[in-house]
């Protein structure tokens, strides 16, 4: 009988309940059209009861039905609404009190004289009604129905005189039950459609935004790599040209050069940020939660950036908590390749927004996590900034005119922090500077292996003339092929280069190597299956360590590594990144002779 405003969502049980009592508020304009015709009928029929004293306390308790009915119904537009149980149970209690009523003047005809008849027919009429309007909530039903009969059946069974009426009332009584009860289960049935029919509508309401989410998300990505492609290749290419003669130019100059590779850089930068966004947008993004020291971590990275803060004229310091310093075990437990991912798109934009001031680090051991604070003295960001900082592909006009960059850093990032159990948050204040703080889980009782196995190098092999290794490299493209020579004998290597897999697989049977770097993708034979070939021959390479090339994509890693390879580097390759990997694998080659020396 209440009207409702519903939530937004609510469970199927919780829609069909309040379908139900919507339906019966629905009724209620009707059951006020009866009552005001009803009224005068009872007021004319009442005036001939011997008891008119009981007329004015009937009136009095139709004062009271209305009063608590309509105070409900205020109730129950406020917040109250929103709870079904209580809603239902106000109808419910509403519905009593009319029942009641009914019962009232079922008593008030027991002592009417002459009107007796005519008043107990009034209230079967009366009951009847209580039956019809309670119909679209069967407890409702269940509960006011019999509540409202048993008031004249009893006033008629109780004088013998009136057998028969009292058995024409109970057959309209019953009569009236039934089609009541059909009557809610056609109520059932439309709610049960309209329920499912909102369902639909729904389904395809987020079918629709997701679709549209998507075709945005691509129209971004298609606007920004276009953007960011057109005018990194721009300079790359006006270099190139210069470089090869044409149109009579001079030859670059140093400044021209770094140009044009700091160009390339972006523009690697914002294709890796791309893939990554949208791996994590698909799900398909994993991380390997791993004990390492984020000290070490930190610093490395404040290093590779010095040399740009100076060039600014920037203050660059890094402040570790003493509890870190002290401590002989603890490590955070979090995926370092990702972390340094996040630590170094935070710094650089710290670098790259700050115009003069300083950037502090800020290392700090709190409750059961590290936090790794990076505050700058930039622009600063106000609140709606920072919120559109976060989301992707948008960038922060007011900050970022002039500045290369796809907007996806701090997005992939606080992405990736969530994925390793930790969070990225920021605040910032305009004009005076913002603080990013990235938490990681912290585990006082690990031990960072990595740095174990550094210390053993070290006393194993003290700092002198690097190591001169035996590689052999499989990749099928001859530019890529023709990059990582270059990189492994600039680093004083010597390579062997096979075309696909099974050429490498081949070659691993009769010539020893000391490491096996794989691409995923190539002819004849691919990366983990020549792994995998690899691992399961007798040949002297079997336990050499295996370099996993990939393009990023998680379940390559994840394959390429269940093949058998130990490490998994990531395309586009660089100096950096093959030497960190070299160092792993001669690490982990380090780790495996001690384990045979002590068998």
């Amino acid at each position: 009988m209440l009207a409702e405003r519903r939530p937004k969502e609510i469970s199927t049980d919780g829609a069909l309940l309040a379908k139900a009592l919507d339906a019966q508020a629905a009724l209620l304009p009707y059951a006020l059209g009866v009552f005001a015709i009803s009224l005068p009928v009872f007021v004319w029929v009442a005036s001939f009861a011997a008891n008119a004293v009981w007329m004015t306390a009937s009136f009095l308790i139709f004062a009271v039905n209305w009063g608590a009915f309509y105070a409900a119904v205020n109730w129950l537009r406020d917040n109250g609404s929103r709870d079904l149980n209580r809603r239902a149970r106000a109808h419910v209690m509403c519905g009593v009190l009319w029942a009641l009523t009914v019962m009232q003047i079922s008593a008030f005809a027991q002592g009417a004289g002459p009107a007796r008849d005519t008043l107990l027919m009034l209230a079967t009429a009366g009951a009847v009604l209580c039956a019809f309007f309670s119909a679209p909530y069967l407890p409702a039903l269940l509960i006011v129905a019999p509540l409202a009969a048993a008031g004249p059946l009893i006033a008629q069974f109780s004088v013998p005189e009136s057998r028969q009426a009292a058995e024409v009332t109970w057959g309209a009584l019953a009569l009236s039950l039934t089609l009541a009860l059909i009557l809610n289960r056609m109520f059932r049935r439309q709610h049960d459609l309209a329920v499912a029919h909102e369902q639909l509508v729904d389904e395809r309401l987020r079918v629709l935004e997701a679709a549209e989410r998507t075709a945005r998300s691509k129209s971004d990505i298609v606007a920004t790599l276009s953007h960011e492609i057109r005018n990194g290749l721009t300079g790359v290419t006006h270099v190139l040209a210069a470089a090869a003669g044409r149109g009579g130019r001079a030859a670059p100059s140093r400044e021209q050069l770094n140009a044009a590779l700091d160009a390339a850089q972006d523009l690697i930068s914002v294709l890796n940020a791309t893939l990554d966004s949208e791996t994590a947008e698909a799900g398909r993004l994993q991380v390997d939660c791993q004990p390492f020291d984020p000290v070490r971590l930190v610093q490395d990275l404040t290093l590779l950036d010095k040399p740009h803060a100076a060039a600014k004229g920037l203050e660059l310091s890094v402040h570790v908590d003493p509890l870190l310093r002290a401590r002989d075990r603890g490590a955070v437990i979090a995926d370092a390749l990702r972390t340094r991912q996040i630590i170094a798109n935070l710094l650089g934009n710290a670098v790259k927004y700050t115009v003069r001031g300083r950037v502090e680090i800020r290392v700090e051991l709190r409750e059961g996590v590290v936090a790794i604070e990076i505050a700058d003295t930039g622009p600063g960001l106000s609140t709606d900034e920072i919120e559109q900082a976060f989301e992707p592909f948008r960038r922060v006009e007011r900050t970022g005119a002039g500045v290369n960059g796809a907007g996806l850093g701090l997005s992939l990032s606080r992405q990736l922090a969530r994925l390793m159990g930790g969070a990225l948050e920021a605040r910032s204040a305009v004009g005076v500077g913002s603080c990013f703080t990235l938490t990681l889980p912290y585990d006082p009782a690990a031990a960072c292996e990595l740095e174990e196995e550094a210390f053993e190098a070290l006393v194993s092999d003290p700092p002198g003339a690097p190591r001169s290794l035996r590689i052999l490299i499989a990749e099928d493209d001859a530019l890529n092929a023709a990059m990582l020579r270059a990189v492994l004998e600039q680093l004083g290597h010597q390579v062997v280069h096979a075309q696909n897999g099974r050429r490498a697989a081949d070659l691993a049977h009769i010539a020893e190597f000391d490491l096996l770097m794989l691409d995923h993708r190539m002819p004849v034979m691919d990366g983990p299956a020549a792994a995998a070939a690899l691992r399961a021959s007798a040949g002297p390479n079997q336990s050499a360590p295996i370099v996993a090339i990939i393009d990023g994509d998680g379940e390559e890693a994840s394959g390429f590594l269940d093949a058998g390879a130990d490490l998994v580097l990531r395309k586009p390759v660089s100096v950096a990144g093959v030497a960190r990997a070299l160092a792993d694998a001669a690490a982990l080659d380090r780790r495996e002779t001690a384990k045979t020396v002590a068998a």
